[in-house]
């Protein structure tokens, strides 16, 4: 007897194999390139915007009096040339350079030790791709004293289900695009996580003057009274409801290359968080 399979069956195995067949560079190019914005701190900005023929050569991040921070160069023309996968994959995840020092802020790593073994290993992978800029954007200091680590050595970090679920979007918003880490409050330990998790108040400072995140909870303060197309219209076109223009440094651009079911899983996953009034 033969049997027809639904088209939600179809799409379903049709998914499953797509999914399948994807590389490891190809996963990398989705993440550097669009969800995790990389290049929002890595590339070089100019009076008009990123310096593509530059990307990922390396910039100035913030100066503030706690430190200067510069994003460097994660092209092969840089010093992770010479670095190891596992290397590079620790100074992502962990912030600990093959040297043994401390990458400082402001690289989410309280976000980043949560990325996957396998989005992980798909990042370094795409790096190793990108071509070649010869620049040096210089180096980093800082007037505030950095931890000896982030927290104990990571050991490995299973995958995700991928899908349109809360569980999702939780990694998404977090590991990947580190949305909760900038729209956390920060305390003398860092973002507070477990306390004020996505209520907004952290300042931004550049050329555009100082923003502000805002609050992401599902509170009046926050995101209640605005629909799901309002949500994803603010996450990728960087606009308000009215149609006013949010500011930097959210990455809008590169999450306007996330795919729709990705979008889907983080406004899933934003409704999800418990209601918290802007903090006073």
């Amino acid at each position: 007897m033969k049997r027809v399979l639904g088209s939600s069956v179809v799409f379903v195995i049709w998914a499953a194999s797509f999914a399948a067949a994807e590389t490891p560079v190809e996963r990398g190019e989705y993440l550097v390139q669009g969800i995790a914005g990389c290049g929002n701190c890595h590339t070089p900005l100019g009076p008009n915007g990123p310096v593509w023929e530059q990307d990922l050569g390396g910039r100035l991040v913030e100066k503030i009096d706690a430190f200067t921070a510069i994003a460097p160069n994660i092209t092969p023309a840089s010093r992770i040339a010479d670095w190891s996968d596992e290397e590079l994959g620790r100074a992502i995840r962990e912030g600990i350079r093959p040297d043994g020092s401390v990458i400082g802020p402001p690289m989410p790593f309280a976000m980043y030790r949560g990325l996957s073994d396998g989005d992980l290993a798909a990042m370094v992978a795409y790096l190793r791709t990108v071509p070649a800029v010869d620049l040096d954007p210089g180096l980093s200091q800082y007037n505030i004293p950095l931890p000896p680590a982030y927290g104990p050595p990571v050991d490995s970090v299973a995958d995700v289900p991928r899908g349109v679920t809360v569980e999702y979007g939780e990694y998404l918003a977090g590991p990947v695009a580190h949305c909760m880490e900038c729209h956390t409050p920060f305390g003398p330990m860092g973002p507070m996580l477990d306390t004020d998790l996505g209520r907004g108040g952290f300042e931004f400072h550049g050329p555009w003057g100082v923003s502000i995140a805002a609050n992401i909870t599902n509170h009046a303060d926050g995101l209640a009274n605005y629909s799901d197309d309002e949500i994803k219209a603010m996450i990728v076109e960087g606009k308000r409801a009215d149609g006013s223009p949010l500011l930097p440094p959210m990455p809008y651009g590169y999450l306007a290359r996330m795919s729709p079911e990705d979008l889907d899983a983080i406004v899933l996953y934003l409704r999800s968080l418990p209601a918290m009034a802007d903090k006073g």
